[in-house]
């Protein structure tokens, strides 16, 4: 199964918005919001509600590639997250998501016995490549009891 397909299958909130998985590496993540009308904003463009879920999906496929090995030692959750909405954003977007500690760090720390947090770092663009809105959220593996 794919970081996508599995992605979907565990969070329905991303099928529903129809989300495709473009890239999806423990280097980067990338994911598009096809223009849709059902998820329009009161000005013809992607809802914020629908780009702040790209972006936290673009997140988890990024964590799920990254560290899906570890899943029976620890489950990846979202602590924190904030988002800048930069500019108007009008048809498809797309999600470029990047982690912000080198992956060995993380697991190290983890190794170690602690609990590591670590940035995902989200940029989202429309189709002319103008960025109109930034993401990011600090993620951490809680280690199962």
């Amino acid at each position: 199964m794919s970081v996508g397909e599995m992605l979907a299958a565990t969070v329905p909130m991303a099928k529903t918005l129809n989300l495709e998985f473009l890239e999806t590496t423990a280097e980067r993540a990338v994911l598009r919001l096809p223009d849709q009308k059902d998820f329009h904003n009161h000005v013809g463009g992607p809802h914020a509600g629908a780009m702040f879920t790209l972006a936290e999906s673009a997140s988890g496929a990024i964590v799920l590639a990254a560290f899906g090995k570890l899943l029976d030692r620890a489950v990846p959750l979202a602590v924190k997250a904030e988002i800048g909405y930069k500019k108007l954003a009008m048809g498809e977007v797309t999600a470029t998501a990047t982690l912000g500690r080198p992956i060995a760090d993380i697991v190290a720390e983890l190794d170690a016995g602690g609990r590591p947090e670590f940035p995902v770092d989200i940029a989202i663009r429309r189709a002319d490549g103008a960025v109109t809105g930034e993401m990011s959220i600090l993620w951490t593996l809680r280690p199962h009891s």
